[in-house]
C-alpha cells in the first residue's frame, strides 16, 4: 500500500535532513561532446550548496571543469532527491575542508590533483511514490517553494 503523499513542508524537511546526513550522491556530468558520465561521489551540504571533490583527470573531474552543469541524485528509487545545479571550482574554507573530510572519510586537500567543486542548486525535486510526482519540485530559481 502506498503511503499518503507528504506535504511540501515535510518533504522539504526530509530533503534537508538527507542532504545534511547522506554521504554520497550519484553525480551526472557530460563531456564537451555530450557524452554522459555517472559516478558516485561524497558530498558536503553547506550553506545551501553541495561541496564535492574528485580527481581533475577522471571523467567526472574533466567534465565538471569543462561543463558547469551537473545533476545529482540521492536515495533509492522510491525515495529520491534530485538536484540540478551549476558548478564552480573553489577553495573550501578550513571549516568546510574539515567537515568534508570527516563526513567523506577522505581528505583531498593534501592532493594537488583533487579540486573542490561547489554545486549551487538551480532545482531540487523529491518524491517517494507516484502520488508525490505532481508536486515534486521543492526548490527552483534560487528559492524554496511554499
Amino acid at each position: 500500500m502506498t503511503a499518503a503523499a507528504r506535504p511540501l513542508d515535510v518533504r522539504k524537511k526530509d530533503t534537508l535532513t538527507r542532504l545534511a546526513q547522506d554521504v554520497d550522491a550519484w553525480v551526472s556530468t557530460a563531456s564537451p561532446d555530450g557524452t554522459p558520465y555517472l559516478m558516485p561521489l561524497s558530498f558536503l551540504w553547506t550553506d545551501g550548496t553541495l561541496l564535492l571533490s574528485t580527481a581533475r583527470t577522471n571523467p567526472t573531474g574533466r567534465n565538471l571543469l569543462a561543463n558547469p552543469v551537473v545533476q545529482l541524485t540521492l536515495g533509492e528509487v522510491r525515495d529520491v532527491i534530485h538536484v540540478a545545479g551549476t558548478v564552480e571550482v573553489v577553495e573550501p574554507t578550513d571549516t568546510e575542508g574539515e567537515a568534508f573530510a570527516a563526513k567523506a572519510g577522505f581528505d583531498p586537500r593534501p592532493l594537488a590533483n583533487y579540486p573542490f567543486f561547489r554545486v549551487t542548486p538551480t532545482k531540487i525535486q523529491a518524491w517517494r511514490e507516484v502520488n508525490e510526482l505532481k508536486n515534486r519540485v521543492l526548490f527552483e530559481n534560487g528559492r524554496w517553494l511554499d
